[in-house]
This record gives C-alpha cells, structure tokens and sequence, in this order.
C-alpha cells in the first residue's frame, strides 16, 4: 500500500493556508468540484512541489440499486489522469433513487445516504464496484459514511459488510474515524468491534473529522474541531496497524491556519500513540482482519435483487425528500432529524453555487428555500435546482417586492436558456459587488 502520510483536505477557501503549511505530504479534493482541463493554480503548484492530490468522489452512488452512471465514471477517470493520483475514492452511500428500476421519478438526496446492511445491497454494491474498478485507469477506495438513521432488517454488522465488500471485490478501503463516532452516538455501533472486524491491510488512508451534538444526535459537519473521542478512535486503530495516510477533512466554518495545524498535529499525536501502544503491548501488538485468499469470483446480483433495492432505498429517500410516509420499521424522529438536514444542506449549497440569489432575496432567501424543499424535490444537479427554486418563486409572484422580483427574472432568464442573453449579467455583476462588500 503507498505510503501517504499527513494530509487536509483542499478547499479554495484555505489553498493559500495549506500551501503553507509545514508537513503536508497529501492533498485530497472533491471530485466534482475540479476541472480536468482548468485545474486550479493551487493545485497545480502543489503538485510541483510533489504533493500528491487524491481525487475524492461525491456522486457515483455505487450503493444505490442502478449501476453506476457511464458519465460519473469517465469523469472521475479524467480527474485521476489529470491529477496523476495514485488512487480515487468513493462512498459506500445511495444518493438517488428511483426511475426505471420502480418507475417512478428519479429523486436526488444531494447527500450521502446509508445503504441497508443486507444481502442483496451488499450483492448490488459488489458488482457495482466491479463496473467502478474495470472504468477506472487507478485503484479505488470506499469510505464509510455518517448516518443519522438505522434500517431495519439488517442481516449484517458494518465490520462484517466492510470485510465481505473487500474480500469479494478486492477494493480498498477509506476508514473515516469521525464516521464511526457519529455511528457511534447514533446508533449505539461499538467502534472498536467494527475496527476489530477490519481487513486492516485494505485500509488506503484515514479521515478525521469534527461535529457537534445536538439532542442526542451527533452530526458529522466537517466544520468543528475535531473532538477527542474521534482521536481515540484513531488511535486505537493505530494500534492495529499503521494507516497508510491520514488526513483532516473541514468543509465550513474555515479557522485560522494555526488551528488547522494544532488539529494536524493532534492527529499525528493520536496516531503516535497508537504506535506506542501496540509496541508496549505483547506479540505483534497489531490486530489485522482477514480479506480473505484473494478476490472471490462474483455472480451478479438478481434483476429481482436489485428491484427490491430499488424500492426500499426509493422509499426512504420520498420520504426524506418528498413527505411521503417514512416507511415501517424505521425511527421516525431520525427519519425527521435526516430530512431537515438534507433540506438546510440544500439551501447551503444552492446558497454556493448561486450566491446571487442570496442577494436578491436577503434575508429572507433561507425561509424561502426551504418552504420550496419541502413541496419539490430535487431531481438534477444543485445548479438546475437554483434555476427551479427561481422559477418557483416568479410564479408565485415572489418576492413581493417589484424591484427585486424584476432582478430575480433577470438572473432566471439569464440562466434559463440555451445561452445568456446580451447583457443578462447586470444582476450577477451586481449581486458580486455586494457579496464581496459582505467579505
């Protein structure tokens, strides 16, 4: 396995910081927020310096019950070949459902949703990897994700799905430590089981992250400090073999640089001390799980299989998003604690990528959104569901206000057709003038 060694994650908001930064051996960024062809200027000069920069994936939904999309595929490929990584990563997640499979309109999560711990998921996500491994020019490594909620059913531990997923497909795994703390909190999973249940020589690197809690509920926010029973995570699992890499992710709420290298430095601490600890213990003083003789040879997952996926994950995924009844068997108020989440994701990042829309609806763009989320859901991209909350709003004759009901038709129509329109910018150029009084 490559050694990789301390890492944070890229963002645009902290590039001038971690180029800075002393000790940054690796670099990771969001898949889907580079170009292949206009690779930022920061990512570039780290390269140079030899840094090496992973591609980390958002949206292939190799847990879901369709295959996965040819386009998800090629694009995440180029990005590989672009960066020169050594390797790409996903998510065990769904983040659809829906369309032909239980014909019925196909619904975007626009996060990362659990996939049940069943057989026929586990026959889906296995064969699914298979197409993922076979399209990409480099390795792939699977992380597992957050979840504020448990299927009922479940015919397997997350120890044991994880270990049977690398046995049968050969994939690699991303261990996320914060992730078994929020597992931890919200579903009464016992970490040092799952670690235990590891093949730990699959592992290819380590995230760390912060959250916070909030009436019981632990929520997984990369935009917290990272807290200490997430660093004893790491260290316990440090104590079983040496990770490969490890790397501070932190997607909001950016600190000053000085912090961000306290918390790395905390983490090579944790990491030092799951060393030390499994020097001082007896034997090997590492506990390494089995992947098995080898890649197993895989029969492809029934059509029936994948139907009866199709319509659980479609299921929990209307109820979340669309209002429909959260199916029977499963905690209701997680069920209400998921869907808000997702909601205020949505008005975050809809917030990001048309920041203009925060301008000409003021303060009063939150309350909108997510009156418009809870009747539509989302069935594109963030972009196109900027375009329909827009259209949403015009033809309820909203904002009341004349001036800037004409700004927002101006920057729908802009945006709406084939091409802009001649001078169609106006409201951009000016909404930008007052976000960047707001820095």
């Amino acid at each position: 396995m490559r050694r990789l060694g301390t890492g944070i994650g890229w963002r645009p908001e902290i590039a001038d910081a971690v180029e800075r930064m002393p000790g940054i051996d690796w670099v990771e960024v969001v898949a889907e927020n580079v170009c292949p062809g206009h690779l930022p200027e920061s990512l570039l000069r780290l390269r140079e310096r030899g840094v090496t920069v992973i591609p980390h994936g958002v949206s292939l939904g190799l847990g879901g019950a369709d295959r996965p999309e040819e386009a998800r595929l090629t694009a995440l490929a180029e990005r590989a070949e672009a960066l020169g990584s050594p390797l790409v990563t996903e998510h065990i997640a769904f983040v659809r459902a829906g369309g032909a499979l239980t014909a019925s309109p196909r619904l975007e999560a626009g996060h990362l949703l659990p996939v049940p711990r069943t057989r026929d998921a586990l026959d889906v996500l296995c064969e699914n990897v298979r197409i993922a491994q076979d399209a990409l020019p480099v390795p792939l490594a699977l992380e597992n994700i957050a979840a504020l909620f448990s299927w009922p059913g479940e015919e397997l531990t997350e120890g044991q799905f994880l270990s049977e997923l690398v046995e049968r497909t050969g994939v690699r795994l991303l261990i996320d430590v914060a992730n078994l703390h929020t597992n931890h909190v919200n579903r009464g999973e016992d970490p040092a089981g799952a670690l235990a249940a590891l093949p730990v020589e699959a592992i290819a690197y380590v995230h760390v992250a912060g959250g916070f809690e909030r009436d019981g509920v632990w929520h997984d926010s990369h935009a917290h400090p990272v807290p200490r029973p997430v660093l004893d995570i790491l260290t316990d699992l440090a104590s079983r073999t040496e990770p490969p890499g490890v790397l501070l992710e932190r997607d909001e709420n950016f600190p000053e640089p000085d912090e961000l290298e306290r918390e790395l430095a905390m983490i090579r601490d944790a990491v030092t001390a799951g060393r030390a600890r499994a020097e001082g213990s007896t034997g090997t003083g590492a506990v390494a799980g089995s992947a098995g003789g080898g890649v197993a040879v895989l029969a492809p997952p029934t059509v029936r299989a994948r139907e009866r996926l199709a319509v659980a994950q479609t299921a929990v995924l209307s109820s979340l998003v669309a209002g429909t009844p959260v199916p029977e068997g499963f905690d209701r108020v997680r069920m209400g604690v998921q869907a808000r989440a997702l909601a205020s994701k949505r008005a975050d990042v809809v917030a990001k990528v048309a920041p203009e829309l925060t301008v000409i609806l003021g303060d009063g763009y939150r309350a909108a959104f997510l009156d418009y989320a809870r009747v539509r859901p989302m069935t594109g991209g963030y972009r196109r569901d900027a375009l329909d909350f827009a259209g949403h709003l015009l033809t309820a004759g909203r904002p009341e206000e004349p001036g800037s009901r004409r700004q927002l038709r101006e920057w729908w129509l802009d945006r709406a057709g084939p091409a802009p329109r001649p001078g169609g910018g106006r409201v951009a150029r000016a909404a930008r003038k007052v976000l960047l009084r707001r820095a």
